[in-house]
């Protein structure tokens, strides 16, 4: 499977050829992974414009927490936490997603300067937000979603999670295309959290290939979720705490980008950003049929046959990324070698200047 042309792309947004990060800010005091660090304006924006410095290449700003229990907040304090830092990441120029699901929350943001709405209801909490995000033109997220928490796990028990997530995210699709909503500006996602237990959220990882096959782009949403801390736990174990969990995350997004998704959404940029670089590198080592022939190698090690010194290993310097300063990776110039410099090096989420847990967890 080519995984680089299977992705997809969504209109309205830059066309990044793997997967993307997006980096989350939660303006919200309950959160369940970083409630109340960001919670002032200033300091939301300042930490969306480090997740973008850290490798995010568009951000995700929610003013209501979606964990299990949490409060709804009013509409006029959401639209307060949200929109200056909507307006404020948008004017430097950054990809912002709104994360809502309030009509006029949404169509706020987007006028404020947003480029994405990502609803967890998927447009079923609020009755007004598929006319407002059709007539603006936006891309949206519909998520897989059964039901408000407040009440806990609603509606968690299936026969088979992936066919029954993957039906019903097709059902709520064709609602949203029929609402107006082109097709090609809906982006899926499996609802990780959201009415699943640990070994739901396993399975349909497992089978992201089964929500692909639904025809649009997948956005997963693993980021520090319960699932997580589960399966680091171990049978006896107690689960450490959300933010000990972005190893796991790291490792999850890695798998997520390898098999095809078009975007991870996660709250620690940084260790998600080289784990996508690096899932990107052997896509493209994989497409471009460039794995080393062992067996010349090998023949090559053979007495009298070894190039150089004796048990020096054989690497080219051109599959070996650049490292800036401080172990990162170095940007890629126009001079690095072409298998070093694919287009996956994760870059900037900020605007191009010319044309060319969430759920069961938190806000996410």
């Amino acid at each position: 499977m080519n995984n680089l042309s299977g992705r997809g792309r969504v209109a309205g947004l830059p066309a990044w050829d793997r997967c993307a990060v997006m980096g989350v800010v939660n303006v919200t005091p309950d959160s369940f992974s970083d409630g109340g660090r960001w919670f002032d304006t200033t300091g939301a924006v300042k930490h969306g414009l480090d997740l973008v410095a850290e490798g995010a290449d568009l951000v995700d700003v929610g003013g209501e927490s979606t964990r299990p229990g949490a409060t709804r907040v009013d509409e006029d304090e959401e639209l307060r936490r949200v929109i200056p830092v909507v307006r404020g990441l948008a004017s430097e120029g950054v990809v912002v997603s709104v994360d809502t699901m309030r009509a006029s929350v949404a169509a706020q943001s987007l006028a404020a300067g947003a480029a994405l709405v990502n609803d967890v209801s998927g447009g079923l909490a609020d009755p007004g937000m598929i006319p407002v995000v059709a007539d603006a033109g936006a891309p949206f997220v519909v998520m897989h979603w059964r039901g408000f928490l407040q009440g806990g796990n609603v509606r968690g028990t299936y026969d088979d999670v992936v066919t029954e997530v993957v039906d019903e995210l097709h059902a709520r699709v064709e609602a949203v295309l029929a609402g107006g909503i082109a097709p090609d500006r809906i982006v899926v996602d499996p609802g990780l959290g959201f009415s699943k237990d640990a070994e739901h959220d396993l399975t349909l990882l497992a089978h992201l290939d089964r929500l692909r096959a639904l025809g649009h782009p997948l956005l997963v949403a693993a980021s520090r979720k319960r699932f997580l801390g589960r399966v680091l736990a171990g049978p006896e174990g107690a689960p450490p705490p959300a933010r000990e969990r972005d190893a796991a995350t790291a490792a999850v997004s890695a798998l997520a980008a390898h098999n095809g998704a078009w975007a991870v959404r996660v709250h620690e940029v940084r260790a998600t950003a080289d784990a996508v670089r690096v899932a990107r590198a052997v896509e493209g080592a994989r497409t471009a049929g460039s794995a080393p022939d062992t067996r010349s190698e090998h023949a090559a090690r053979e007495p009298g046959n070894t190039p150089g010194t004796e048990g020096e290993p054989l690497v080219h310097p051109a599959t070996v990324a650049p490292r800036a300063e401080g172990g990162h990776p170095a940007r890629p110039t126009d001079n690095t070698p072409s298998a070093v410099r694919e287009p996956g090096a994760c870059g900037s989420g900020r605007a191009p200047s010319a044309p060319g847990e969430r759920g069961a967890e938190g806000p996410r």
